[in-house]
């Protein structure tokens, strides 16, 4: 497979999704590689794939060295096949000794404010964002909902992040969505920003009883986003009970198939309504990837449109991006 996107930085992962000695898989333009942090909070990336018969390393598990002499305090991690043990450099440690020669190639990651980034071996052609702090100021952060891997292509993904219609359709149920406006359209670079504000139904009392917080929400409510083309797309709103920030990740992860999760921050009116607050709001994230990753995977194989909708250059840009790469 030809590298989608090669030069891009992808966040694969949040400190949170990786626990604590555990080992954590992840795939990025058909290459396999395990990610562990051990318990000092430092992280490790090797290729997936044991040199001695290929068994997936991230079926294994992460051991602590209790002989800080001969092998240092860093973490190993262990095949599940034969129990061969490498540390973050690919070495193998066997028998109180420490091979002088990699066996495993490391993934070279950056760890920024707890996300981290990979180039995937590729040369840099952008700067990793620095939309993430920038945007999340002064919020604290809730968790991780939607982690989840999309049945379709990275285009195909990306677009409906700058699809501006189809919460009328795709999430309708969800948010009641009767009308949208773009009043601000900004872009420059691999930067965009938008404007959105959104009319919603009024609540039915089935609406109120499957989920009661649906109350806080205003009748008329402005979203900003903001981009980082190709790997992020934030949303930040204001509500009742409190500011909510959505930050959405993707990554190719093979030609035909997608990694999206999303990383929830909040600003509560008041501290008591945190747990409210995030309850919410994670489910409600869970829900919309779920929406839009069933949109994504039962729709036909792409043809040229015959109809144009309001506001579609704002997908258009972004496509631009991606065919201009």
């Amino acid at each position: 497979m030809e590298a989608i996107l090669p030069g891009a930085p992808w966040l694969i992962a949040h400190r949170s999704m990786l626990g604590i000695n555990q080992p954590y898989k992840v795939t990025l333009n058909e290459h396999d590689y395990v990610l562990w942090q051990n318990q000092q909070g430092e992280v490790f990336a090797l290729d997936n794939i044991c040199p001695h018969m290929q068994a997936p390393l991230s079926n294994g598990w992460i051991c602590q060295n209790t002989d800080a002499k001969t092998y240092g305090r860093s973490t190993t991690i262990a095949c599940p096949f034969h129990a061969l043990k490498f540390d973050g450099q690919g070495r193998l440690h066997n028998a109180g000794k420490v091979g002088s020669q990699p066996l495993l190639s490391p993934l070279e990651i950056v760890i920024k404010d707890d996300c981290i980034w990979t180039y995937g071996g590729h040369t840099p052609k952008i700067p990793i964002p620095d939309l993430i702090p920038k945007v999340s100021a002064g919020m604290s952060f809730l968790g991780v909902a939607g982690e989840k891997s999309i049945c379709g292509t990275f285009l195909d993904s990306i677009s409906i992040n700058y699809d501006y219609n189809h919460q009328n359709g795709t999430h309708r149920e969800l948010f009641g969505i009767k009308a949208n406006r773009i009043p601000v359209f900004e872009h420059d670079g691999y930067w965009a920003k938008v404007v959105q504000e959104l009319d919603r139904d009024d609540s039915t009392w089935n609406d109120i009883l499957g989920n009661p917080v649906i109350l806080t929400a205003p009748k008329t409510y402005t979203g900003t986003l903001e981009y980082a083309f190709p790997a992020l797309t934030t949303f930040r709103a204001d509500f009742a009970i409190g500011e909510v920030l959505q930050v959405h990740a993707l990554y190719p992860e093979t030609a035909t198939q997608t990694k999206t999760f999303v990383l929830v921050y909040s600003k509560p009116k008041h501290p008591i309504l945190n747990p409210l607050l995030g309850r919410f709001v994670l489910s409600a994230v869970a829900t919309v990837v779920e929406q839009d990753t069933r949109t994504i995977e039962t729709s036909y194989p792409r043809q040229p449109a015959k109809i144009r909708l309001p506001n579609e250059e704002i997908m258009f840009h972004a496509q631009k991006l991606y065919r201009q790469w």
